[in-house]
């Protein structure tokens, strides 16, 4: 009698103490987030996003594990690291490249920092509802596109020829929006589809030869994988550039302005705890830039023997020496 008792205590304990020992290992369980780049390391804007969880007390290797995938200057290989992730069916991919892992998945949540128009490229149905797996953060690359045009030409009023480097991978409407407000400002314009660094050597050749007064690169991961040599090619033709954001103008240019970029990437943390906490992509808003900074390279300015209005280095939010 004694030993049925105690075989049925002994059974009930398991019974009940199981669904506890499987949540505990569930609650153990270290959440793996896919985030490919396009360059290669050091990357700020991957930093951005690490310091952006660690700001939500995430610590990586303990409570989360990051699948990196570096595209190392080659975009072409992104599709296939994000299939990648998608067989390690990791929780959440976080990558500017959204149209491609928008192919690769339908079910895991894709977060990105660096949409350009979600909407028109039908990415999601509304900023408010996206709707689908997909959510993130706009660029409102068109808009600020049209805006740098305007400081190309409010800064050298003298230019009336600009060469645009166009990702045709990238959404037309940067296009668009540039060409657009190059009506407006009386501007002609030169473009040059860029897909590869040959074509880049071509864009540059054609354009000194088309008698370019100025250069205006486009927002692409491609560009800014690449922001080294670019910014090389662009030293030789000895013209002033604008640019989307301010890496290529700590790497030696004149002039950017856009979004802070490693504000995008740390808001983009935000979206992947949330959805780690069970939240669904398709309801977390599209959420637009609050921070902008138009950075000058002061250097630059004068080895092209430029001379900027200073309300122009008034206006600016960074001047590099």
């Amino acid at each position: 009698m004694i030993d049925r008792r105690v075989a049925f205590v002994s059974l009930a304990l398991a019974l009940l103490t199981s669904p506890l020992v499987a949540g505990a290992q569930q609650a153990g369980k270290v959440p793996q987030i896919g985030l490919i780049r396009p360059g290669s390391p050091p990357d700020p804007f991957a930093e951005a996003f690490l310091q952006g969880l660690r700001d939500l007390g995430y610590v990586e290797g303990r409570t989360i594990a990051i699948a990196y995938r570096w595209a190392e200057g080659k975009t072409d290989r992104i599709p296939a690291l994000a299939e990648e992730l998608s067989r390690l069916k990791v929780e959440v991919i976080v990558t500017g490249d959204i149209q491609v892992a928008k192919r690769v998945t339908s079910t895991i949540p894709v977060v990105s920092p660096t949409m350009n128009e979600p909407v028109e490229e039908g990415l999601v149905a509304s900023l408010a509802r996206p709707g689908g797996h997909i959510t993130g953060l706009s660029l409102m690359s068109p808009e600020l596109n049209a805006k740098r045009l305007e400081l190309l030409k409010e800064t050298f009023p003298q230019v009336s020829r600009v060469a645009v480097l166009h990702d045709p991978r990238v959404t037309p409407a940067d296009l668009q929006a540039t060409e657009a407000a190059a009506r407006t400002l009386g501007l002609h314009l030169q473009i040059f589809e860029v897909r590869s660094l040959d074509d880049l050597e071509t864009a540059f050749v054609a354009a000194t030869q088309a008698r370019a007064d100025a250069v205006h690169i486009l927002n692409s991961s491609f560009f800014a994988a690449n922001r080294v040599r670019i910014v090389e090619v662009v030293r030789q033709t000895q013209l002033p550039a604008t640019y989307p954001h301010r890496l290529f103008v700590e790497a030696g240019r004149l002039m950017s302005y856009g979004p802070h970029f490693p504000d995008l990437f740390r808001r983009a943390a935000a979206y992947v705890d949330k959805i780690l906490k069970g939240a669904h992509p398709g309801d977390l808003p599209v959420e637009q830039p609050v921070r902008f900074e138009l950075v000058i390279n002061l250097q630059t300015a004068q080895a092209l023997g430029l001379s900027l209005a200073p309300t122009l280095l008034f206006q600016a939010d960074e001047v590099i020496q």
